[in-house]
């Protein structure tokens, strides 16, 4: 056996060494996903309250303690103003679960109507009577996770107490701790302003055009706006079940999806990049990826969380030369190119 068959059959043990760790793994997080995922959310507020701690403490000459105590109120009232509006949120979903739903229902016959005019033949009873059974189940499943997001915030709050008071703000960071910091606070604080805007916008948008639940489906614009790439395409249809059971006339129905739909294509292809650079370097077929592995372990918060980990794993993989490879392909770089194939988010 020569060295080139050898170091061949050493990677091939490491590559299925690995990949049944990443099994192991996500049966681990699986397992553990209602502890794992208010401590990661913990993790990353941590990282986005904690230069607020850092310039008490270093600039005001604030004691530790009591610097720690004042992020913790801003934290509280973060988590109980967002608990607040999905409160109202998930209230407004419940309430109205099955008049949405019948409006889904009807939205859809139109479409079967439609396509039998043009002698597309489709089985339009089995599956009307499938959403009818299915869509009040998958709303109240979405609002239930909105409310378990709620439940979760005192052990969100109680993480984030340990996480500060465990950090030093006198020790010097080196640049592999600063750079994972850096990223995902600037990744997080400007998804969020952007999201608010988008949402609000939404709400504005839907309101001067009369439609019911105008604020629910800004809020919801907001929260999917987390979810790179499908969350946005997503919030733009939300409404339009609702806009052709209100509305008679066909503009007003269009103006609900396509105005929408505009502004979050402007935000999420012009704003966002510029505001965002070159962002976490992620390729969008590994964004893609990642909300499909995250959504299949931790459901919709999954989804919301998938950038941020994917992104931390991808800086770690490239401090160590085994693994950059890995790192660079997360990236969009495959081996053997120069930058090619680089489309990063």
């Amino acid at each position: 056996m020569n060295s080139t068959q050898f170091k061949e059959q050493i990677w091939l043990a490491v590559g299925s060494l690995g990949v049944l760790a990443v099994i192991a793994l996500a049966a681990g997080l699986v397992y553990t996903k209602a502890v794992m995922i208010p401590f990661v959310l913990a993790v990353f507020l941590t990282t986005v309250v904690s230069p607020v701690v850092d310039f008490q403490v270093l600039r005001c000459k604030i004691p530790s303690s009591l610097a720690i105590v004042l992020a913790l109120v801003l934290v509280v009232v973060f988590l109980f103003t967002l608990g607040m509006l999905l409160i109202v949120a998930v209230h407004a979903i419940v309430t109205t679960a099955g008049d949405y739903s019948d409006s889904f229902i009807n939205l859809t016959n139109q479409t079967f109507d439609w396509l039998k005019k043009w002698k597309v033949e489709v089985d339009h009873t089995r599956i009307a009577d499938e959403l009818q059974q299915r869509l009040p189940g998958l709303i109240t499943q979405a609002a239930g996770t909105g409310t378990t997001l709620i439940a979760n915030g005192f052990l969100i709050t109680f993480f984030v107490i340990f996480l500060l008071a465990g950090r030093n703000v006198y020790r010097v960071r080196n640049d592999f701790y600063q750079k994972i910091e850096s990223a995902v606070r600037r990744y997080i604080v400007t998804k969020f302003a952007i999201s608010a805007v988008t949402g609000l916008i939404v709400w504005l948008i839907l309101g001067m055009l009369g439609l019911r639940m105008a604020f629910v489906f800004g809020l919801l614009a907001f929260l999917l706006n987390f979810i790179p790439s499908i969350g946005s395409v997503i919030a733009t249809l939300l409404p339009l079940p609702m806009a052709v059971a209100q509305f008679d006339s066909l503009w007003p129905i269009i103006g609900a999806v396509a105005i929408p739909g505009v502004v979050q294509m402007v935000i999420g292809n012009v704003i966002e990049p510029k505001l965002l650079g070159q962002g976490l370097e992620l390729h969008p077929v590994t964004v893609l990826f990642a909300l499909a592995f995250w959504g299949l372990l931790w459901g919709y918060m999954g989804m919301v969380l998938a950038v941020p980990i994917t992104a931390v794993l991808r800086i770690v993989l490239m401090r160590f030369e085994t693994t950059q490879a890995i790192g660079n392909l997360l990236g969009g770089q495959l081996p053997g190119n120069n930058g090619l194939m680089r489309s990063p988010v």
